[in-house]
């Protein structure tokens, strides 16, 4: 390993043996014979503890997490104020069912993410308990208010594995099949993937062929504008890649919808709540959804999901829609706890560690033969892992060896789309933490490319 000598530290990964270690093996094992075969592990992680940017497992190996529990623990792990929110709100109340009662602390995390929702239109907000949950009250609130069927979404998308959600969902291919039939009416177009663009343009001279395909083409020949609900799509495409669309992407996706009267849906469950810098990703583009979902980060780590909407879309009636758990006064406790540290100095953080981070990855293109395109905004950066930087070919097989050699060094990473490698540490990441990551990272390059 080429890395550089780090001194010992608490904030720094440290393995003491061969991974998996003995407890972590005889874990596994006894998860292999009750747990759904369903769930997708990449490494055989066996976490015991966490606190910050750190995990530690049941051998005692320390890793550096560079995920987040899938971009979830946006404070880190443990953060004692989320952990204090959490003590105090279980010793009085921890459940009545805002479904059919009221309380305090839920009214107050409705006002708070009224206030923060990107544009001027007075909001309203439903609470669930994760990110489908959030699109599926999306989906059916959008059909509610339009009196339409018919949902838009985009390839490479991923929006959950509920019914509904998954209607929209456009990942992978396994998480399809054998479900059908799903929702119907439910259309897919390329998302505005610059790399690999599904129209052979360039960023500078494109006209936005991944929106004006609508009204050119399938709004004349296959889809009904009058019948489509709403258009589904994430502000930046998480499992599909981490890609970042041109902000006249959005800037058309608006024109096109506000002509039609069709609502625009933005799934900030992976991109929002602080993670690109900004409270939610879509203020980098200057999109104004009318609804917006929300999750994974806005608890950290606390089972919570949210459907913000404008005031004037939220029109059901009692009974129309609702969940028992939705809005737990525990989970509401730890979000509130959670938007005070994002609005204090973590937003901030992400921004300035992001900066950093890119500014040494911008360079991997020209130094190894195998990183594609690098992109991102704040602390949610993405690669590509190719076979050729010419011809852009996906080398899956590359970018999977890479994540465990990283694993193997203390650093944890998942994937995302065909041959990516996603990064999305918590937002308190500090700097010689980062740059941990990234001396694993290019030695692991190092290494994949070598053979």
């Amino acid at each position: 390993m080429t890395v550089k000598h780090w001194p010992s530290s608490s904030l720094l990964p440290a393995i003491h043996g061969p991974l998996p270690g003995p407890k972590a093996r005889a874990i596994i094992h006894r998860d292999q014979q009750v747990l759904s075969p369903s769930y997708t592990r990449g490494y055989p992680l066996v976490v015991e503890r966490g606190n910050g940017a750190i995990v530690v497992d049941v051998d005692g190996n320390r890793f550096l997490d560079m995920n987040a529990g899938i971009a979830v623990v946006a404070t880190g792990h443990c953060h004692p104020r989320v952990v204090d929110a959490i003590q105090r709100q279980a010793d009085k109340l921890i459940h009545m069912s805002g479904t059919d009662f009221y309380y305090e602390n839920m009214v107050a995390l409705a006002e708070k993410l009224a206030t923060l929702a990107p544009g001027d239109s007075p909001r309203r907000v439903y609470f669930g308990n994760s990110g489908t949950e959030a699109v599926e009250a999306a989906l059916k609130l959008a059909r509610y208010h339009t009196g339409r069927r018919r949902f838009l979404g985009f390839l490479g998308g991923f929006h959950g594995r509920t019914a509904g959600s998954l209607s929209i969902t456009a990942s992978k291919v396994a998480q399809q099949r054998r479900f059908g039939p799903l929702l119907a009416g439910v259309d897919h177009i390329p998302y505005a993937n610059c790399y690999r663009c599904a129209y052979g343009k360039q960023p500078d001279t494109c006209h936005v062929e991944c929106v004006k395909v609508l009204e050119d083409s399938l709004f004349k020949s296959v889809i009904p504008p009058e019948e489509i609900a709403a258009i589904v799509v994430e502000p930046i495409q998480g499992e599909g890649g981490y890609v970042v669309p041109p902000r006249k992407f959005f800037d058309e996706l608006q024109a096109v919808a506000q002509r039609h009267g069709i609502l625009i849906i933005a799934d900030e469950v992976q991109c929002g709540m602080g993670r690109t810098g900004a409270m939610f990703a879509s203020t980098h583009f200057g999109l104004d959804p009318d609804i917006i979902t929300i999750a994974k980060g806005i608890a950290s780590g606390m089972p919570l999901g949210a459907m913000i909407a404008r005031a004037s879309i939220m029109n059901w009636t009692p009974g129309a829609h609702a969940s028992t758990f939705g809005g737990n006064p525990v989970c509401v406790e730890a979000s509130l706890a959670t938007l005070e540290l994002l609005e204090e100095s973590l937003m901030e953080n992400a921004r300035l560690m992001g900066e950093h981070i890119r500014s040494r990855m911008q360079h991997w293109p020209r130094r190894f033969p195998i990183v594609g395109d690098v992109r991102g905004i704040g602390l949610m950066i993405g690669f590509d892992i190719v076979r050729s930087q010419k011809t852009r070919e996906p080398a899956k097989n590359l970018r999977d060896r890479i994540e465990m050699l990283a694993f193997e060094r203390g650093v944890l990473l998942l994937g995302c789309g065909e041959s990516g490698i996603r990064l999305s540490p918590p937002l308190v990441i500090q700097r010689e933490q980062a740059d941990f990551a990234l001396d694993v990272l290019e030695d692991c390059l190092a290494v994949a490319h070598a053979g």
